[in-house]
């Protein structure tokens, strides 16, 4: 009851904060889609960290870490640090330029201006769309999970299937509604400010957390020591027979006397290391999340992203480590004599729950918990609204109105087809609670995003890439991505690889070769084209223009 009534105090607390950003609300689409472009660093950078770190990062690191041991921090969480700035560096700040002196709302208005092909938003939007469905799905599945074993044992007559906790639905539905409403009023400012406070949230949270679970261990080198004795392999990324033999031995050993053993050790989870070293190609995602484009849009000058370069990986060591060595810790963590992750547990999203629950005081684990949620709200929010922006700038304004529709029209739109995206994750979350682990399902989605580098890193840097190639380079993500994703199982095969590599990193090869043979079998973009883009001088007089709203046809 006390993590119940912590959570609805901070989740009346976003309300408030969604209603006081309305206020400032100007009553243009700039405005309800960009903040009017005037986002500052400090919360440029809190946008973009809490935007990135969802139930993935929190919930689903811990999970992984749990099950295949500390080598998922380097997979994901140090070449994340590195390629996440590089792409704010290199992809964000061109984007803010052309968006800036263009108009641009949307990723397709610049992929339509770029490569002079009005029907390239009706390929495109369908797969930004199909992969954002995903991401909102981590977030939805990993809330209703931890709130869930969070509150266990405060409604014991009323939901004993669940332990005494609130079904999974009812929490999934209760972020759902929360992250709606302050979108809904809020737009991209109160998402901003939203995120700003949740970020700082989740952070400090985190960090007294793990202190405190550490302690309750005896300590970072006592927790470790015992994962060192019960399941050595967790530390290691390599494999050997001998790590084979060592663990048939104590699993024989555990089965003879489970009583005095305590800990049932965990089957080693080998990795080669063409896999591990190409997981670097899934973080290339971030440049193509249009959640993350519409949030470099809002910046208010380009020395806004100094300090979300230099920053973002820090911030990412904060949050992952204290994550990753809880899971790490939970394969062979011992409390009052007893395991605190029961033998023959089976759900690694419920991981980092169980151990907050069973290892904090009752009130820092209600805290933590609503910590956990803002870390899964601040994406949540995020990507609702994209969504809402591509689907009412690029096909009902677009392609439907014509671009007439008045600003007013515009954020209608945008709010009734963000009400419908969230029913629809919603439905899909409780209809697949369970069926599929949030780290797994995060990894398609991001690879399925990192497909699509080429595409944007051409159109910003390469004069010769054209429309042609563009088409097939995203209709080549496609395919592959479908085709490989129903190799593994859909999601089934967590241990999927192509040739020993990650396919993210086969995908991302073939959507460039697509791109740069096409381009370059088809004749070169008008010059006009490329003079806008890549040669400022001639195009100054476009630059003194109104930005566009409706995708920079000034």
């Amino acid at each position: 009851m006390l993590a119940i009534i912590v959570m609805a105090g901070y989740l009346f607390l976003l309300l408030a904060m969604g209603l006081l950003s309305n206020r400032f609300f100007k009553g243009t689409a700039a405005d309800y889609f960009l903040a009017s472009r005037g986002i500052g660093p400090f919360v440029l950078l809190m946008s973009l960290f809490g935007t990135t770190m969802t139930a993935f990062a929190l919930v689903g690191s811990s999970g992984e870490a749990f099950k295949s041991g500390i080598g998922v921090y380097g997979k994901l969480a140090s070449w994340s640090g590195i390629i996440h700035s590089a792409c704010f560096f290199l992809i964000g700040i061109k984007l803010w330029s052309f968006g800036k002196r263009f108009g641009y709302i949307t990723q397709i208005q610049f992929f339509r201006d770029r490569f002079d092909s009005d029907k390239i938003g009706i390929v495109l939007f369908p797969m930004l769309v199909g992969l954002v469905i995903p991401y909102l799905l981590i977030g939805v599945l990993g809330a209703g999970t931890v709130i869930s074993k969070v509150t266990a044992g405060a409604f014991p007559e009323a939901f004993p299937d669940t332990r005494g906790g609130l079904p999974f639905w009812i929490g999934a539905g209760v972020i759902c509604l929360v992250v709606l409403a302050y979108v809904f009023f809020g737009g991209v400012r109160g998402t901003a400010w939203a995120n700003t406070f949740q970020t700082i949230v989740f952070m400090v949270f985190g960090v007294v957390t793990f202190s405190v679970i550490s302690s309750e261990l005896g300590g970072v080198k006592n927790a470790t020591a015992l994962v060192k004795e019960h399941n050595p392999t967790r530390l290691k990324r390599a494999v050997t027979e001998a790590d084979m033999e060592h663990y048939q031995q104590r699993l024989a050993a555990y089965e003879a006397n489970p009583e005095e053993a305590i800990i049932k050790p965990q089957k080693p989870h080998a990795e080669t290391q063409l896999g591990f070293l190409t997981y670097m190609f899934i973080p290339l995602s971030v440049a193509m999340f249009p959640h993350l484009f519409q949030h470099w849009l809002t910046a208010k000058s380009a020395k806004s992203f100094r300090l979300a370069v230099v920053a973002h990986p820090i911030m990412i060591m904060i949050v992952w480590v204290p994550c990753v060595l809880i899971g790490v810790w939970a394969t062979s963590a011992v409390f009052d004599g007893k395991p605190v992750i029961p033998p023959g547990f089976t759900n690694p999203n419920a991981v980092f729950a169980v151990m907050v629950k069973k290892l904090s005081t009752p009130m820092l684990g209600s805290f933590l918990t609503a910590g956990v949620l803002a870390a899964i709200m601040s994406s949540l929010d995020s990507q609702f609204l994209c969504i809402g922006s591509i689907f009412t700038n690029d096909i009902v304004a677009h392609y439907f109105a014509r671009d007439r529709l008045t600003d007013h029209q515009k954020v209608l739109w945008g709010r009734v087809f963000v009400v419908l995206i969230v029913g629809i994750t919603y439905a899909l979350g409780v209809k697949l609670q369970g069926a599929r682990g949030v780290f797994t399902l995060g990894i398609w989605c991001f690879t399925g995003f990192a497909s699509l580098f080429p595409l944007v890193f051409a159109a910003i840097y390469w004069r010769r890439a054209t429309k042609a190639g563009a088409y097939a380079c995203i209709l080549t993500a496609a395919a592959t991505w479908i085709y490989f994703f129903a190799q593994s199982g859909y999601g089934a095969d967590r241990g999927y690889l192509v040739f020993g590599m990650q396919p993210a990193a086969i995908m991302v090869t073939m959507s460039a070769i697509a791109m740069f043979v096409v381009s370059l079998m088809t004749p070169p973009p008008a010059p006009a084209t490329v003079a806008k883009f890549f040669d400022p001088p001639a195009s100054l007089s476009v630059a003194k223009r109104e930005p566009s709203l409706s995708g920079g046809r000034a």
